[in-house]
């Protein structure tokens, strides 16, 4: 296997560390594992069924982003990761099960504060000891514990098109052509077209 990126260059990435940030870290491990590295165009694909913290990590860690097309959302919001190389059909689906350890009557009452905006300097440390106790339990576990890990056989789908732009005749700027819409006899863009007259 190449040599993979740390986890800190990630966390320079996303502008912080955490819970999710580790989990994307750690699915795009098991993945590259399988795949043998990072793309270096769009032959790697990631389907991504949430769009968390995770996601970031997936994209530095395996060089799947939207602009190249390898990288595709769908909103489901499951902790499901999907992978798989053009043009092979082979994909490896990672499931989150992973559960975060116990917390005390008191922890809860703490996220509970943080989550209402206290930002006291008691419940931010008490914050950043629960995260940071979660944090090491998905960095040090063994891929099993953390996920169920499939392969399955995928439709894949086609390749990112590079498609012409037109400008909307309202605002002026450009749209991608197969973006525009026809409104009052005129061509433009989707904000132009649900504006109210």
């Amino acid at each position: 296997m190449k040599e993979h990126r740390p986890y800190e260059q990630v966390v320079e990435f996303h502008g912080h560390s955490c819970p999710g940030l580790a989990l994307g870290y750690r699915v795009s491990l098991v993945a590259l594992k399988e795949f043998e590295g990072r793309a270096s165009d769009e032959e790697l694909v990631a389907v991504v069924e949430n769009d968390s913290c995770a996601v970031d990590a997936v994209q530095v860690m395996t060089g799947c982003t939207f602009g190249k097309g390898n990288l595709i959302f769908k909103d489901h919001g499951k902790q499901t990761y999907t992978f798989f190389e053009r043009p092979y059909p082979e994909a490896l689906r990672i499931n989150v099960k992973w559960k975060h350890p116990e917390e005390s009557e008191e922890e809860s009452e703490m996220w509970r504060r943080y989550k209402d905006g206290d930002r006291s300097e008691e419940v931010t440390k008490a914050v950043h000891n629960i995260k940071g106790r979660k944090l090491r339990s998905i960095l040090e576990a063994d891929d099993r514990e953390l996920f169920n890990i499939q392969k399955i056989n995928v439709e894949l789908p086609p390749t990112a098109k590079i498609l012409p732009s037109i400008k909307c005749t309202s605002c002026g700027e450009m749209v991608m052509e197969t973006r525009a819409r026809v409104k009052d006899g005129n061509i433009v863009c989707i904000p132009c077209m649900e504006k109210k007259k």
